[in-house]
């Protein structure tokens, strides 16, 4: 290590940017959460998958959102390990709003289509968060993480699908008209390296997306994680 850095560079950090695991957004009646739910049994055997790729890594610090999918998850990828914890309340993931009174229809095309549309003027979930807003909360946040005191080159960040769609859109310069293009399965990790040179961050560039080591390959997995979102909802009687 050179400088408190990743070996052989001047100023480089990496983040292991992960997506919590597995959780169910619905109710027995139909209804969408999108609170503070927690991991379900796939999802922490996801957690642990990632425990066994990561346990090399010499982490200097985690971060998790404050929400107890990314708090379980950094826990489990963490476990037996001394590594500080921060929660950084501002990373969060998008504000869904409500989808009371909306349609079937209505409903499903929001969880398959809504990024795909996310650069189109005060565009957004029903009632919630719109897309601009999400992008003017995360990529400050997300800068604030990189250039903060209390680690030297490896962090550990566990966030949202959302969430890291927005920051790999930030490295990539894809804005919001990218968002859409970064797929996020349950318990994945991605890898970024970004440059800081005197409280500048420099450069920005990507080694891995969307790394999911409980299947490497993507077998038998061909839906977005909106399409199994949509395709799971119990439907309203009537």
């Amino acid at each position: 290590m050179s400088g408190g850095f990743l070996a052989g560079t001047r100023g480089r950090r990496r983040v292991y940017l992960m997506r919590h695991g597995e959780v169910s957004y619905h109710r027995p009646d139909g209804s969408t959460v999108f609170g503070d739910v927690e991991l379900t049994g796939e999802g922490i055997s996801q957690a642990r998958a990632m425990h066994e790729l990561l346990r090399e890594v010499p982490f200097d610090l985690a971060v998790h959102t404050g929400k107890r999918r990314t708090r379980q998850t950094a826990e489990l990828v963490l476990s037996g390990r001394d590594v500080p914890v921060r929660e950084v309340q501002a990373l969060t993931e998008i504000g869904g709003g409500s989808f009371a009174g909306l349609s079937e229809e209505r409903i499903e095309a929001e969880f398959v289509y809504g990024f795909e549309r996310a650069a189109l003027p005060g565009a957004g979930f029903p009632g919630g968060e719109t897309f601009a807003d999400f992008q003017a909360r995360i990529v400050p946040a997300f800068e604030d993480v990189l250039l903060s005191p209390g680690w030297r080159s490896t962090l550990l960040l566990v966030a949202h699908g959302g969430t890291n769609a927005m920051i790999l859109s930030w490295v990539t310069r894809g804005g919001l008209a990218g968002l859409a293009a970064f797929e996020q399965d349950a318990g994945c990790v991605n890898i970024i390296d970004v440059d800081v040179i005197d409280g500048e961050i420099l450069r920005r560039f990507v080694r891995a997306i969307n790394v999911t080591p409980y299947n490497y390959a993507k077998r038998d997995h061909f839906l977005t994680v909106g399409e199994r979102i949509a395709l799971s909802r119990p439907r309203r009687a009537g």
